[in-house]
């Protein structure tokens, strides 16, 4: 496969999330790596297109890499969106995902903004991939670029691609019945199906059957409307304390023993009140503690979701940041929007498959690298009466990741300041960015294709 990768650090090749896509050109040997770095070009690329023209005409995938500036990409790969768009260059069927590395402060915004606009030009777009900046560093965060990678291949071997987020005019919602085959089952893992289907509500009924009926692992449903809830959550904080909640319905148990024991939750319900019905806030808030624990961690998940998901841009964020505090991939959603639900409960089964079987990860985002954060804090200045939540935070190590603890890089930082202040400090930069790829430069050294 022929890869472009399309560089929008304004740093060129000096940039660090292009170490990332270099790292992937060592080790995916069977791939053609080119690379168009438009930062240090872009002023030739206003006036002249062809360059670009003709390495796009020639790859298979665009891989767009960039750091988060400000919300957005920079304005290197901003504009040269726009000069694409006005150049008439042809994109269209073009398979196109993006890269980004950034601390994770509204890298979700940055690739929306790039996803619209790879739709815009008719491409097929993949899921991209944030990182940390420091991921490349770190053997776990290899293993999720990895990841990324191989999910990427299998999408494009099953033309798995995304559709745009915003609500379109044609919209059209009909009831749906099944149709999916059944394939057989696998017994190598198990998904629990979480549901608030009303009994009555066959289309949404039909699509979890049909769901099933794509998955190759076995699945069994709970539909939580017929729980016997003796009520919601109380706020009592008792389940912080010692882990078990004040209620005595066995909810506790059941979620345990039941749901969660299982290698996937897939959720799926039906869009009323700009969420869903008011049985699944209650699963949700009775489940309070596991906001906070999060012990599904490392299990994907997906969701099955009837009703305009595309008009709810605010449970779409929900979605996505539930999947990522909870450290969850989320392979998918299936919808009953636009006459592809078949297609799109089949795509959803086939990437939680692929997910369970490969064992995909990926990093957070910044709805979950925020949102946990959140929570690390408050659990530490709550430590004394939220015990239960200490002692989870503190065996699965949460609290290591305070700034206060990285002495070596804090002292480093001043010394680097130190030298910078200094008289003939512009003549040192040069240097301390070849001092800052080093140990990028390491792992490319390491890297064995």
């Amino acid at each position: 496969m022929n890869v472009l990768v399309i560089n929008g650090s304004p740093k060129g090749t000096n940039s660090i999330t292009l170490q990332s896509m270099l790292y992937l050109e060592k080790i995916l040997s069977e791939h053609d790596f080119s690379y168009l770095n438009i930062g240090p070009k872009l002023r030739m690329l206003e006036k002249d297109m062809a360059e670009a023209e003709a390495m796009i005409a020639e790859s298979d995938l665009l891989v767009f890499s960039y750091p988060v500036y400000t919300f957005l990409v920079p304005y290197q790969m901003h504009r040269f969106i726009e000069i694409l768009k006005e150049s008439g260059v042809d994109t269209r069927n073009k398979w196109a995902t993006q890269f980004s590395t950034s601390k994770h402060f509204y890298d979700i915004t940055a690739h929306r903004f790039l996803k619209e606009n790879m739709l815009d030009l008719g491409m097929k777009v993949l899921p991209g991939l944030s990182a940390d900046m420091e991921d490349l560093l770190l053997e776990k965060g290899r293993k999720e670029l990895l990841d990324w990678w191989k999910m990427t291949e299998f999408r494009i071997e099953e033309s798995i691609s995304e559709t745009r987020d915003t609500p379109s005019n044609d919209t059209e919602i009909k009831p749906y019945s099944e149709c999916i085959p059944k394939e057989e089952k696998s017994s190598e893992f198990r998904i629990s199906i979480v549901t608030n289907a009303d009994r009555n509500d066959i289309p949404l009924l039909n699509m979890i059957a049909d769901f099933r009926n794509a998955l190759c692992f076995e699945s069994t449903v709970y539909n939580i409307r017929e729980y016997p809830f003796s009520g919601g959550c109380l706020g009592c904080f008792s389940c912080a304390i010692n882990g078990k909640c004040i209620h005595k319905d066995k909810f506790d148990d059941y979620l345990r023993s039941q749901i969660q024991n299982a290698d996937s939750i897939v959720y799926a319900f039906r869009i009323s009140n700009h969420f869903t019905h008011s049985s699944m806030k209650c699963y949700d808030d009775r489940q309070f503690c596991n906001g906070h624990r999060t012990v599904t961690s490392g299990r994907p998940t997906a969701y099955i979701v009837a009703g305009n998901l595309s008009s709810e841009r605010n449970l779409q964020d929900l979605i996505e940041a539930r999947a990522s505090v909870g450290g969850n991939f989320l392979s998918g959603i299936a919808t009953d929007e636009n006459n592809t639900t078949p297609q799109s409960l089949k795509n959803t089964a086939d990437s939680l498959c692929y997910a369970l079987k490969n064992s995909i990860e990926e990093p957070k985002n910044f709805f979950g690298v925020g949102g946990s954060k959140i929570f690390r804090d408050l659990i530490f200045e709550m430590r004394g009466l939220m015990k239960a939540d200490h002692r989870f935070y503190k065996a699965q190590g949460f609290y290591d990741d305070f700034p206060q603890k990285h002495r070596k890089k804090i002292l480093m930082m001043k010394f680097i300041g130190l030298l910078l202040s200094m008289p003939g400090a512009s003549k040192k930069k040069g240097l301390m960015t070849k001092g800052m790829l080093m140990p990028y430069q390491k792992v490319l050294d390491s890297a064995n294709k």
